[in-house]
């Protein structure tokens, strides 16, 4: 069941961020786009069942039912994202339980092959997955103007949640108190000549540290009490 579980939710990230380009986020209002989206969903689902086609139906129609309300009628806000997301691992685990034989997808899995599937999902749930949920989170901000690289915040957030991340599951997490350190001294002229840049960076900065650790050690966790290190 483990395997299965976490190659639903690897399934899940996959079609959720690195799959869903921009052109789908940017028109989710759009026929089309939508079902492109669930497309891509229904494919890596079928995929993670191992053709199992009533399942991977499910979790697309079940996915497309949450899309819709998120898309037309839940407000762009933080807790509307974390909702979404609840609402797609809750998804997962009704239809691991209503579909028990499920488990036996994966019989041949290794302890390597779901110490990769937890690694990935949790790369992805780190590094992506918070992206949108630091901008929501700052969107309260925006009047504050920017001046910089075109999404240079953006890379900026992705590489040090990376980094965070494989700090932490390579064992070395006081490293990250350099990258703090290292990170305040290039934006130090910055947010000395501006007090709300200041406050704004802050913020910023610790939503998305706080975000990175927060799922860095959840998947270390994860591997620890599932008996999946194969170190």
């Amino acid at each position: 069941m483990l395997t299965t579980a976490l190659a639903l939710i690897l399934a899940h990230l996959l079609a959720d961020y690195p799959f869903q380009n921009k052109w789908i986020i940017a028109n989710k209002k759009r026929p089309e786009a939508m079902a492109a989206h669930i497309g891509v969903v229904f494919l890596f689902t079928l995929i993670a069942l191992r053709g199992e086609l009533v399942p991977a139906l499910t979790i697309a129609a079940i996915h497309l039912i949450i899309d819709l309300i998120k898309t037309h009628l839940a407000p762009e806000r933080l807790w509307a994202y974390l909702a979404d997301q609840l609402a797609h691992f809750l998804t997962i685990a009704g239809v691991l339980w209503f579909w028990p034989e499920l488990s036996t997808l994966w019989p041949e899995a290794t302890i390597w092959t779901q110490y990769m599937l937890t690694l990935s999902a949790g790369l992805i749930l780190c590094v992506m997955a918070g992206g949108p949920a630091i901008g929501l989170l700052m969107a309260d901000f925006d009047e504050i103007q920017h001046v910089g690289l075109p999404a240079a915040g953006r890379m900026i957030g992705l590489l040090e949640r990376a980094l965070i991340y494989l700090m932490v599951l390579a064992g070395q997490p006081a490293g990250i108190g350099f990258l703090i350190a290292a990170k305040s001294i290039l934006r130090f002229d910055t947010v000395s000549k501006d007090q709300r840049a200041s406050e704004y960076v802050i913020i910023g900065t610790l939503a998305s540290f706080g975000w990175a650790l927060l799922v860095s050690f959840a998947t270390v966790s994860l591997i620890t009490i599932a008996g999946i290190d194969p170190t």
